[in-house]
Formats: structure tokens, sequence, C-alpha cells
């Protein structure tokens, strides 16, 4: 499995924090502060100007950041060489369920691992939550696409498709 990291600045709530869950079970690693995020991983940042691809198989590590987006150094992040937007998906959570872009952790890290080739992978993360597997099914047909597209303008013509 792709090594996958988690910053995380403890402002949600941690009874649904899937983050938290992730670690606990071995499929993923809290970094605790931004500066120890390895600097080679694509980092998953909704505010990116490039979308995650299957070109990007190559980075050894996904990164994501589970912060309040109102608090977050946007100054430390944005020097990030290997920063990705996530493409159109929609929540299965239960929370946001149906509401695109509201994606949780996992949900996130699914997508990537999803999009770079690693469909077994997302299911084994996603497994653990009751609802997990349902985001694959919510989302099969985008994210068959987006894994089969060669680069980010691929994957970005693609998903004006489901906007």
């Amino acid at each position: 499995m792709i090594p996958l990291y988690i910053y995380r600045d403890n402002t949600c709530d941690p009874a649904k924090c899937t983050a938290k869950k992730l670690a606990r079970r071995g499929l993923a690693r809290i970094v605790p502060a931004i500066a120890k995020i390895p600097r080679s991983t694509i980092l998953l940042d909704p505010t990116a100007e490039r979308a995650l691809s299957p070109a990007d198989r190559n980075l050894p590590s996904i990164t994501a950041l589970d912060c309040s987006w109102e608090v977050l150094d946007t100054g430390a992040v944005a020097s990030w060489r290997n920063r990705r937007a996530l493409p159109f998906l929609v929540a299965a959570n239960p929370v946001n369920f149906g509401r695109p872009f509201r994606l949780t952790t996992v949900e996130a890290m699914a997508a990537a691992l999803y999009i770079l080739g690693e469909k077994e992978d997302a299911k084994t993360i996603l497994a653990p939550f009751g609802w997990g597997l349902r985001f694959l099914e919510v989302n099969a047909e985008p994210l068959e696409d987006y894994a089969g597209a060669k680069d980010s303008a691929e994957v970005v013509a693609l998903q004006a498709l489901y906007m």
C-alpha cells in the first residue's frame, strides 16, 4: 500500500474522526506538524491548481490535511510542489451524504488511491466504516473515468461531465 499520512489539528469531533480510526488500525500515520510531512508526498489540497491524476503514480505517498481550513496556515502548504486537488466526487458519509466535495479524510484518501490505480487499497481503508464502501458505489463511474485519464487536464475535462 502507498504510505498514507494525515496532518490533524484536532478540530474535528474525535468520535467521528475518520483519520484517527485509520491511524488506530495502522492504515495511516498521523503527522503532528506540517513541517513533518514528507516533502515528496502528494498533498491533497482542495485549493491546488492541478487535479490528481494517474500521472501522479510515481510519487511515493499521499498526505491529507485533516484540519479546519479557516485556521490552516496556507502559506505553509502553498509552497508544496506536489499539491493536488481531488476532482468532483460526492460524499457517502452520514454527515454529508450526497453533497459534492464534502468528503471525509478516509473518502479523500480512498479516492486518491483509486485514481492512482490502487483500487484494492481504497477498499481496504474504507472497509472499517459501515458506510465506507458505499463511497465507491456512489462514485463508481467518475472514479473509473478519473483512474483512466492520462493526466490532470484530462481529469479536469472529465470532471466537467459530472458537475
